[in-house]
């Protein structure tokens, strides 16, 4: 009774569809769950993520939860995670992708999760890096040790949806600083963030993770365009 009338003034609503949830739903409801666009990478040994990559930047591993289309649920779901504050959805992404990943052997011997910094103005701006739950959730899901104090980003850019591929791309370089590199010598990393497109912003992080000695690098991400 006491959570109906909760309800009543402060309703809980799925972040993807904004319709109101049932009491056994959290976060999302079931009939968006159902409709969002699963890639199964993971269990089907996609190599979409590597192709992405081919070329530029060596990793072990790659997936992404969902396939990112224009106006569709993906899109409204990190747009709400990213600038209206609902850190919840990280979270629920985060455990759904890490209770899938730790079934899959080649995620099992993953050690450190990296996620994609934010320019600490950025953060201070928006008050929370929108993967840190995600990759946090992960982190748990696979015994390993989260550390977002490893990658650093020294450069402020504007957002980079309205950019071309090419921009985006040619921004990139030089954008990131790695920090405390003895922390993952030796380590298997799995890199996260919410969306990859080019690429670019990926393939930053990833050469400047690679100055430490003898690592292994592989990609988790909330989507792919």
């Amino acid at each position: 009774m006491f959570r109906s009338v909760i309800n009543l003034f402060f309703p809980k609503v799925c972040y993807a569809c904004q319709n109101l949830l049932n009491d056994n739903e959290y976060a999302i409801c079931m009939d968006c769950r159902h409709d969002l666009p699963v890639t199964n990478f993971h269990f089907d040994g996609s190599d979409a993520v590597e192709k992405v990559l081919y070329g530029r930047a060596k990793i072990e591993h790659g997936t992404a939860l969902f396939r990112f289309e224009k106006k569709g649920k993906v899109q409204q779901l990190i747009h709400n995670l990213k600038y209206r504050s609902y850190e919840k959805i990280g979270s629920f992404l985060g455990d759904w992708l890490g209770g899938e990943l730790k079934t899959v052997e080649d995620y099992q011997n993953i050690d450190v999760v990296i996620p994609v910094p934010l320019h600490k103005k950025k953060l201070k701006k928006r008050g929370y890096n929108q993967v840190a739950k995600f990759g946090q959730q992960i982190a748990t899901a696979l015994n390993a040790e989260y550390k977002d104090d490893v990658l650093i980003k020294v450069t402020n850019t504007k957002s980079q949806t309205i950019k071309s591929r090419f921009a985006r791309w040619n921004k990139s370089n030089e954008l990131f600083a790695i920090n405390n590199t003895q922390s993952i010598k030796n380590k298997h990393i799995l890199l996260v963030d919410d969306l990859i497109t080019t690429g670019a912003t990926l393939e930053a992080c990833i050469s400047v993770l690679n100055q430490a000695e003898n690592i292994k690098i592989s990609i988790a991400t909330m989507a792919i365009a």
